[in-house]
């Protein structure tokens, strides 16, 4: 199985259908480490993702720049995290993200920020806007990382 993969997205449908078939492939445990500046598409792709895991069309998937965490049902629990705004490490042990790693999907914004936060086996997507759209480079740090990536890529 691939540890890294390239993808290119013009759009922002592009951008939220790469995120609903990795959506597809999410179970409990996973997480994602999206990483890019600001305007990049991690939200757009996020809402793909839920799409993928099943929230229901009538939840609202925004960015939780402001909340900082958001969590959604679905076919396995989802949890959309924004750590743009944390300031210190000890923040992070408020918010819960280790405790949603063991019993949800998480996505987590602004991941590059408190890498100790992410799991050892996750699958990091970096988000470069370009002219023409955006290029994510997809990279998995263990086994989980790459099974994600070969169900991206089925």
């Amino acid at each position: 199985m691939p540890d890294a993969l390239t993808l290119t997205a013009t759009t922002a449908a592009d951008l939220q259908a790469i995120g609903e078939r990795l959506g597809r492939a999410l179970a409990i445990g996973d997480v994602l480490a999206l990483v890019g500046p600001l305007g990049a598409g991690k939200t757009t792709f996020v809402q793909g993702v839920a799409r993928g895991v099943e929230v229901p069309a009538d939840r609202h998937v925004a960015s939780p720049t402001f909340a900082l965490v958001n969590e959604h049902p679905g076919r396995v629990p989802f949890v959309h995290a924004d750590l743009y705004r944390v300031e210190r490490p000890e923040e992070l042990r408020e918010l819960g993200i280790e405790e949603a790693c063991e019993r949800a999907a998480v996505a987590l914004e602004w991941a590059d920020r408190f890498p100790q936060v992410v799991l050892a086996d996750h699958l990091q997507i970096v988000f470069e806007p370009r002219p023409d759209g955006r290029r994510l480079r997809l990279t998995a740090t263990g086994p989980r990382g790459r099974a994600l990536i070969a169900a991206i890529k089925e």
